[in-house]
């Protein structure tokens, strides 16, 4: 037994007819009884929406204290650049003096070596004072105890005299600003 299926024309025909029966129907309804255009929110939507908002507003707050903090790091780099600038430029204000002091002193032509070596003085002395407003501080030096942070060892020598590990000659000043090594010192180590 096989049946007979309806043809395409057959359906569509019979699915506007029950369209128009629908709509006959719906026009008929008494106003009281007809289905509201406007169905009532879910208060499940009403509560989705609403924390949709809440997410916007918390994403619009994150991308703008990301603006923030990076315009906080741009300022803070240009800051710590203009400090280092002005660290830079009081130093060699300090420093200018001398460089004018040792310029006249290679000028002065008819001074006796004697003369010359007071001016070199004290541009030496005058050196120190600038490095003491700078809280350079020279480091001791003989007879300190070898220490491989502050000290560079160029040489060993053996000297009863001496105790183990002290230092018996410098052959260059070393430098601490503060508890930073600007220089190490120089130094001969007795064994």
């Amino acid at each position: 037994m096989s049946k007979k299926k309806p043809a395409p024309q057959e359906t569509e025909a019979a699915c506007e007819e029950i369209l128009e029966e629908q709509e006959t129907a719906a026009n008929e309804m008494p106003a009281d009884e007809k289905e509201p255009e406007k169905p009532q929110e879910d208060p499940k939507d009403l509560e989705i929406q609403k924390l949709r908002e809440q997410l916007k507003a918390l994403q619009d707050q994150q991308l703008r204290t990301l603006a923030e903090y990076d315009n906080f790091r741009k300022r803070t780099e240009k800051e710590k650049l203009a400090i280092y600038t002005d660290a830079t430029a009081a130093a060699a204000a300090e420093i200018l003096p001398i460089a004018d002091n040792i310029e006249r002193a290679l000028e002065a032509k008819d001074a006796d070596e004697q003369t010359l070596r007071k001016g070199i003085e004290m541009i030496e002395t005058q050196l120190q004072n600038t490095f003491k407003k700078l809280g350079v501080e020279e480091m001791a030096g003989v007879g300190e105890e070898f220490n491989p942070d502050l000290h560079n060892a160029v040489s060993h020598i053996e000297d009863e005299n001496l105790e183990e590990n002290v230092v018996s000659a410098v052959y260059q000043k070393g430098y601490l600003l503060g508890d930073k090594v600007v220089r190490h010192a120089m130094v001969q180590v007795a064994n």
